[in-house]
């Protein structure tokens, strides 16, 4: 088994059509302040470990960085996670475009040994921890049930646009289920996750990912 990177994991998704964020992995700090420069401030910075799936939780993601502040930033990530993590592997640091706003939602595909894969599609970020409101289907699957699975969420209303909140793009949200669903056909995936993928009004955006994969 391998633990994919966030890095990894994103050019997985690319090459079965997921968009993703433009970003670039840096092993120095001029070369973040270089890409940066490339991508447009202000950016998100993450530290690229196989060792740490939740990078938050050792203070190694900053986001809305500044581009006069991206080589200090790259510095004090590194220091911290370090301190944080001192057994991990650091591969250095992922420079990334900021994500537009929009609705959070998380797509998950996982190989279970009796029924082989499934797909799940829920609301992300926080909510994905505190409401668990997520539906599933049996990969292979067809458009029309990726479009039935996404409406069988509590949280489906959301979407659709309440309380002054703009509609999510439903149709690019089922582009990606079926995208996911295809890369379970292709590769030697054990678990993957986005979370989370950002909807706007017109598009979907893979934000951060992981992956396992079978070596």
């Amino acid at each position: 088994m391998k633990i994919l990177t966030e890095h990894e994991a994103k050019k997985l998704l690319a090459k079965y059509g997921v968009p993703v964020t433009k970003e670039q992995l840096a092993s120095s700090a001029d070369e973040a302040s270089a890409i940066a420069l490339y991508i447009g401030a202000p950016v998100a910075m993450k530290i690229s470990s196989p060792d740490i799936p939740h990078k938050s939780d050792v203070g190694g993601v900053v986001l809305n960085v500044r581009r006069e502040f991206v080589r200090t930033t790259y510095d004090e990530l590194i220091s911290q996670v370090k301190k944080a993590a001192p057994d991990a592997s650091i591969e250095g640091v992922l420079v990334q475009q900021m994500a537009p706003p929009g609705h959070e939602v998380i797509v998950g595909l996982k190989k279970d040994p009796q029924f082989g894969y499934a797909l799940m599609f829920g609301l992300g970020g926080i909510f994905v921890e505190v409401y668990r409101d997520v539906s599933f289907r049996v990969v292979p699957i067809e458009k029309r049930d990726v479009l039935m699975m996404i409406s069988e969420i509590k949280g489906y209303s959301i979407l659709k646009g309440v309380r002054g909140r703009k509609p999510a793009d439903i149709d690019a949200i089922a582009d990606v289920l079926m995208a996911v669903s295809g890369i379970a056909e292709k590769e030697n995936i054990i678990e993957l996750d986005i979370n989370p993928l950002i909807v706007s009004e017109k598009g979907a955006l893979a934000v951060d990912a992981r992956a396992m994969v079978e070596e």
